[in-house]
Order: C-alpha cells, then sequence, then structure tokens
C-alpha cells in the first residue's frame, strides 16, 4: 500500500538484495528487505542497520555468520554510504551525511520532499469520529476523539488517501428526555441569551442528579412516566417536547460548530441518530421476520454465544432500538452513500464489546462489507483527581478551558510584548499556542493508554509539549528573519550535531508512514519533540551568524529546513506555527 518514498534506504535496499543473492544464491527482493532497515544502539554503532534473521533462515546459515558474508559480499553500495560492519546478526551502515544532505535538504527547501506521493492502491476510507451527544456540553474528555480523528484525517489525506470525514452525533434518547423533562417541569429561570449549547449541559445535569436523588421515592414513578411520554413523543415526531427538542437541538449544534471551527475541523458528512433510528428499527424487524434475528423475553436480536459474544439486542420490548440497531444501519448507508472500501470508528474502549457484536452480526445479515470495519479504540482522558462525568458534572468545559489557557499564555508569555506587537498579533498567537497545546497533549500520548489532563504541563515551554514544538519553529523563523538568506546553496556537514539533525529530518516520511499505518499520531508527536531537541543541540554547539562563509549559508540552510519540517508536522496535527513567540 505504501511506497518506497525514502530513497535512500530503497537504493540501500537494492544494494543489499544484490549482495544477498551474491553471498547465499537466494532471491531477496529490495522491497521484502526496504522495510527491514531500523536504528542502531548507538551512533558508534553505524547509522543505520540491516537484520539478518529472515535472510539467515532462507541461506540455512545462522544470522551472526549471515551478517559476516553479507559484509564481504556488499561491495556496490551507495555514495552515501561511508562503510558496512558485521555487528552480530546485523549489518550495520554509517551513512556520509555530506552526500545525504546534499539531496535532502534542497528537497525540504523547495517543497517538493513534502509533495512526495507516499501511498498507493489504497482504500477508499471512512473515518468518523466526534460523536458528541447534543444536550450535553462538550469538555476536554471530548477532546481525544476529536484530535486523534483529525489527525488521523490529514496523516491519510498527506499519505495519499481518498479519506471521507464523518461524525455521528447522538440527538435523540434517555439523555435528551431528561434535559427536556428538567426544562419543562422544574426549571423557573431564564433561558441565556449567548452559549445555550453549554448551558443545556448544565441543565442536563442537574436533571440527572434530581432524578438520582428523587429514585426510591413516591416521585420516581411520576418521573419515569413523564421521561417515557417525552420519548414517545421524540418517536412519533410531533408534540410540545418534539417542538423543544428541535429548538434546544440548534442550541447544541451551534455549540458543535463554534469548537469545530476553533479546532479548524471539517466534516464532509454529519450523519444523526434521530436520521438513521426509523430506518433502523425497519431494518432490524425485515431480518427478524426473516428468521435471522430471534424474539427472547419480548426482545429482538441476535444469539452470538456460538461466538462468545452473548446476545445482541437489537429492539427492546417497546419496539425501540438501541446503539446497535443504528450502526447497524449506520454501516449499510456508509459504503452505500461513498462506496468506500474501509471503515473506521475512533471511539474509546469501553464500546469494544459493542462494536464486536454490531460487526458479527452484520457478518451473520451477510453484509459483505463486515470485514471492512475496524474500531479504533482509545482511552479516557482523566483529571488529576479521577475521571469526569457529564452526568455528575465534574468535567472541564471546553469553552471555559481555551478561555484559561488563553488568559495563561498572555500572561505568562506574551505580557512582555504588550508594547511591541500589535494586540491582535497578541490574540490571534494565543489562541495559536491554545490550540497546538490541547492538540499536541491530546495527540502525545498513544491512543491505548490514559491520559491525565494537566494544563500547567501541556503549558510549558521547557518540555515535550505543543508550545515547546511551536516555540522552537518561532526562534528558528526570528533568526532566519534577522539573518537573511544564505549567499551559497553549498552544504558542508562536519560537526556530530549537524549530523544529528540531518539523520532526523531524513526519516520525516518514515515516521509519518508508520503514523499512518498505526493510527499513532503520537509516533509522530515524538518525532517532532525529536527534532526540536536535535535542533537546539545543533544551534547550542554551531554557531550560525558567526560562521564564516560557506558554513554560515549551509547551517542558514540546515536551519530552513528544520523550520520548514517542524511546520509541516505540527500541520498534520492540526497545529499552526506561530511566527515569533
Amino acid at each position: 500500500m505504501f511506497c518506497y518514498h525514502d530513497n535512500f534506504r530503497k537504493e540501500l535496499a537494492h544494494s543489499v538484495s544484490q549482495a544477498i543473492k551474491a553471498a547465499f544464491d537466494v532471491d531477496f527482493p529490495w522491497e521484502k528487505a526496504y522495510p527491514l532497515f531500523g536504528g542502531t544502539p548507538n551512533k558508534e554503532a553505524g547509522d543505520i542497520a540491516f537484520p539478518l534473521f529472515l535472510v539467515a533462515k532462507e541461506a540455512k546459515t545462522n544470522p551472526a555468520q549471515a551478517a559476516k558474508a553479507l559484509e564481504e559480499k556488499c561491495e556496490n553500495l551507495p555514495k552515501f554510504i561511508q562503510k558496512k560492519v558485521a555487528m552480530g546478526p546485523y549489518l550495520n551502515f554509517y551513512f556520509d551525511f555530506n552526500s545525504i544532505a546534499e539531496t535532502l535538504v534542497p528537497n525540504i527547501l523547495d517543497g517538493h520532499l513534502f509533495t512526495t506521493k507516499l501511498t498507493e492502491n489504497t482504500p477508499k476510507t471512512m473515518i468518523e469520529y466526534s460523536q458528541p451527544n447534543t444536550h450535553k456540553e462538550l469538555h476536554v474528555g471530548h477532546m481525544r476523539n476529536l484530535c486523534l480523528g483529525d489527525a488521523l484525517i490529514r496523516l491519510h489525506r498527506y499519505s495519499g488517501f481518498d479519506i471521507v470525514a464523518s461524525t455521528f452525533p447522538g440527538d435523540v434518547g434517555t439523555h435528551v428526555a431528561k434535559c427536556l423533562w428538567y426544562l419543562k417541569y422544574h426549571y423557573k429561570g431564564e433561558i441565556p441569551k449567548e452559549r445555550k449549547g453549554a448551558w443545556l449541559g448544565t441543565m442536563y445535569s442537574t436533571a440527572h442528579n434530581k432524578l438520582e436523588d428523587e429514585k426510591g421515592s413516591e416521585k420516581e414513578a411520576i418521573n419515569r412516566e413523564q421521561l417515557t411520554a417525552i420519548l414517545k413523543q421524540l418517536e412519533q415526531k410531533q408534540g410540545e417536547f418534539f417542538d423543544l427538542w428541535k429548538e434546544t437541538r440548534e442550541w447544541s449544534i451551534e455549540l458543535m460548530n463554534e469548537v469545530y471551527k476553533w479546532a479548524d475541523v471539517k466534516f464532509d458528512v454529519w450523519y444523526w441518530e434521530s436520521e438513521v433510528d426509523s430506518d433502523s428499527v425497519k431494518l432490524a424487524k425485515e431480518y427478524h421476520n426473516k428468521g435471522l434475528f430471534i424474539e427472547d423475553k419480548g426482545c429482538i436480536g441476535v444469539d452470538l454465544e456460538p461466538f462468545k459474544l452473548g446476545f445482541c439486542m437489537l429492539l427492546k420490548t417497546d419496539g425501540n432500538g438501541l446503539y446497535a440497531t443504528k450502526d447497524i444501519e449506520l454501516a449499510r448507508r456508509k459504503f452505500q452513500d461513498f462506496h468506500i472500501e474501509k471503515n473506521i470508528y475512533v471511539v474509546d474502549k469501553r464500546q469494544e464489546h459493542h462494536f464486536k457484536q454490531v460487526f458479527k452480526v452484520l457478518e451473520l445479515m451477510g453484509f459483505e462489507n463486515a470485514k471492512k470495519c475496524f474500531h479504533l479504540q482509545y482511552d479516557f482522558v482523566e483529571l488529576p483527581d479521577g475521571a469526569m462525568s457529564s452526568r455528575k458534572g465534574n468535567i472541564v468545559p471546553l469553552q471555559a478551558l481555551i478561555e484559561n489557557m488563553v488568559k495563561m499564555i498572555k500572561e505568562q508569555y506574551l505580557a512582555r510584548y504588550t508594547n511591541e506587537w500589535p494586540q491582535e498579533e497578541i490574540e490571534k498567537t494565543a489562541q495559536i499556542v491554545a490550540k497546538g497545546a490541547i492538540k499536541y497533549g491530546m495527540t502525545r500520548i498513544d491512543p491505548t493508554k490514559k491520559i491525565v489532563f494537566d494544563m500547567k504541563d501541556w503549558l510549558k515551554l521547557d518540555g515535550e509539549s505543543g508550545p515547546y514544538i511551536q516555540y522552537a519553529f518561532a526562534r528558528i523563523n526570528s533568526m532566519l528573519n534577522k539573518l537573511g538568506n544564505p549567499i551559497s546553496k553549498v552544504i558542508h556537514i562536519e560537526a556530530q550535531q549537524e549530523k544529528d539533525l540531518i539523520a532526523t529530518l531524513m526519516n520525516f516520511h518514515h515516521v509519518v508512514q508508520q503514523a499512518t499505518e498505526q493510527y499513532k499520531p503520537s509516533i509522530l508527536t515524538g518525532y517532532l519533540y525529536d527534532l526540536s531537541r536535535a535542533y537546539n543541540s545543533f544551534y547550542a554547539e554551531c554557531p550560525v551568524g558567526s560562521s564564516a562563509e560557506p558554513v554560515r549559508s549551509s547551517r542558514l540552510q540546515l536551519s530552513r529546513a528544520t523550520a520548514l519540517t517542524l511546520k509541516q508536522g505540527l500541520a498534520l496535527l492540526g497545529i499552526e506555527s506561530p511566527e515569533r513567540m
């Protein structure tokens, strides 16, 4: 699927493939050798290593002996390879960094590297992410899904995939009924004129807590009866509660759009639970009549016990569907509407069992695309003192978080520029840095691991954070603006810090490939942090402005190449790079 885009690895793979044939009379195509190259334990051991385990197995020898034999036959090596050394079961290679830099740096500077085709023959893919509920407030926990999904969209599109971005907000269900119930029967205040969507979230949590408090009392039966009546009106799409639902739903949509605009997120299609609800029930009844779905205690579903997945309920005793019912109908629509070949759901790990059931039911229904559906799980975001809950109201509202972050950035980092920068630039930069802190923080951790949100930690300039990477870019940009353009286009690499920087820069697309293939933007965030540190070490030990020509020009070019790579890498995470900071 991915092209062999790294010309350095590709050329070296060709040489190694030919040497394997000469050493062992074994056909080992360069395409097979290409992905095997990896790092070395330290710089003294070389810059890139080729493992001999697979070759030794085919040649029927041990890996260490194979490495020695291959070392002898590896003669026609690319000019960017300085030397080769067999070390145990590996053949390690040392780079000629001047040779690499002569090709790499100009490709970065003219933008050619960032337009290189990374994929071929890729499946048209839909990535569904950010499934917030209406009538609830968006909080910091929602941002993990949003930032993860957006980064995956950007990575895949950059790599050449045909991607359809979709969202599936929940606009019906018990949580909506609770909110409407409280507004109708208990709320005595005025409706705010602004931020109505966020205010609805507080109404929902207040309603939930009130219903919990009244459980076991004489009011419980009345409450249940009222909620049932509300749900019935929403199902029948008529009545005062249906009208109230339509009005309040728009408040939530307005809030969602504000957040998506702030985060620079756009969807190709919005699916809504309310739009698939009735059709999903019809589909379940159709397959019940066909005999695939069975009735059990008044409910309709599928017995998945043979697959150790329990009973998948699709219709309750009252005839209403569940989340699984809607997801089955939604899967059918996605493939029909967009003719996709792969369907990725970015949903938290609590829904693992749910999606296993849904995908198995689709398979049993004869849905030929069931195997093309994939649940991409991620763990939760917690506060330092524990988990968040919209029901209980112990959340960090997203809008409040953004405001607090922007305020802290202006006070701690940008206040010194009050009389130097236009106020508009200070405001814009504060927003950019806040976005960088949130987006980087939400993608920095492997999706399978929990995130503990700490605003101060995410804003620091001396550790792995979005602002740290943004600051590295801004410093380079400021220096380049001050020193001007290089006089010479000659690249001359001598210092170890320059070699380390080149070694990091040449791995950019390899890292993008890994992050895309593994659905882990955290691989890219780690790379950007390493690149920033590599540049800081270079800057500390390798004077730029005070160096004589042609070293000065060489280091200016290397600096600009680093800045452009940082900017492109941040863009793949949906993060802007401030011109100064």
